[in-house]
């Protein structure tokens, strides 16, 4: 079940004892959980309504609180949070989760509780018992990676709502700065919106002016000077990177990375993959699939494969010298042109 799929459910009343949301859309996953926060009235929140964090308290005490009746009210709600003990990470904490009890309790809920597992992660480990059991049981709420398509909608939306209006291609401006992640849309918003409180018309301007590219951006800015051999740019905008304070390291391990993607992009492309197939297949979220798929189409596979490999190689001096990256990475620029 989507975002979409158990909203519509929540706002018609229709509740299940149990609930697993899944996924790194924190955003949606703040949102989702505000909606299950109003299924309990405002004057019953004090007494039947409780969040647990996991990281600190042991999941004994939620499932304590999961098995008591209402009180004076007709639902409970539980809400776990950060259960890394559906992942096959370890925590850096010393709790001992008592994952039986939450076992025993998926096999027969109470019907007067809402239990919410909110698991922000990208994988659960499937071979857990706890972690099968709750797919089995529980309404299964994925919040992974929303398409552009999706994100477009959803902040179309809610500009509208809220009396704004937002042209197409400022729209794409916001979409490419921010990745094409919704999250981080949504936490640009409010300020865009101050910002241009008077026309109520979101302006490229103010996109251009309020909106941080993110690193990513930045890197696929890189990535085409390089492809197209702007020695001078190339290194003006690395020069610019590093004086934001991101690392040499961090800024040739995504640049590279970025070639990896345009290698793979390329190579599965031939083999009829479609973009929707590729962003799962390689598990990169849907724009940065688009991105890639544009690009590719300009350049030459001895090209990128030719980057990726020199790019290596600033890595390993990176690691293992003491050369400035500022002259590894002109060096770089200068014999790949």
């Amino acid at each position: 079940m989507n975002f979409y799929e158990v909203t519509t459910q929540l706002k018609k009343g229709e509740l299940a004892p149990i609930y697993l949301v899944t996924g790194k859309q924190t955003y949606l996953m703040e949102q989702l959980k505000k909606q299950f926060v109003k299924m309990i009235p405002e004057a019953d929140q004090t007494m039947n309504l409780a969040s647990y964090d996991m990281d600190s308290t042991p999941l004994s005490e939620a499932m304590n609180d999961a098995m008591s009746a209402p009180f004076f009210g007709e639902h409970r709600l539980v809400i776990i949070n950060n259960p890394l003990f559906l992942t096959g990470e370890k925590g850096k904490g010393k709790i001992d989760h008592a994952t039986d009890e939450l076992i025993n309790y998926v096999q027969n809920p109470l019907p007067s509780t809402i239990l919410v597992v909110m698991a922000p992660y990208e994988k659960l480990d499937a071979r857990k018992k706890i972690v099968k059991m709750l797919k089995k049981q529980a309404v299964w709420v994925d919040l992974q990676e929303v398409n552009e398509n999706e994100t477009k909608k959803y902040v179309g939306q809610y500009l509208n709502h809220r009396g704004y209006q937002i042209d197409q291609s400022v729209m794409e401006s916001l979409i490419q700065r921010t990745d094409g992640q919704l999250s981080a849309i949504m936490n640009d918003l409010p300020k865009l919106m101050i910002y241009c409180q008077k026309e109520k018309q979101i302006t490229r301007d103010s996109v251009a002016n309020l909106v941080t590219k993110t690193l990513n951006q930045n890197i696929f800015t890189l990535v085409d000077l390089v492809l197209k051999k702007q020695t001078t740019s190339a290194v003006s905008l690395y020069q610019e990177l590093l004086m934001d304070g991101q690392s040499s390291i961090q800024i040739n391990a995504v640049l590279l990375g970025q070639f990896r993607l345009l290698l793979q992009v390329m190579v599965l492309k031939n083999y009829g993959y479609s973009q929707g197939k590729l962003a799962s297949s390689l598990k990169v979220h849907p724009y940065r699939v688009k991105l890639a798929l544009q690009t590719s189409r300009h350049y030459q596979f001895k090209d990128l494969k030719r980057a990726f490999l020199g790019l290596t190689d600033i890595e390993r001096q990176l690691k293992s010298t003491n050369e400035s990256p500022e002259l590894l990475f002109e060096m770089f620029m200068l014999k790949f042109a």
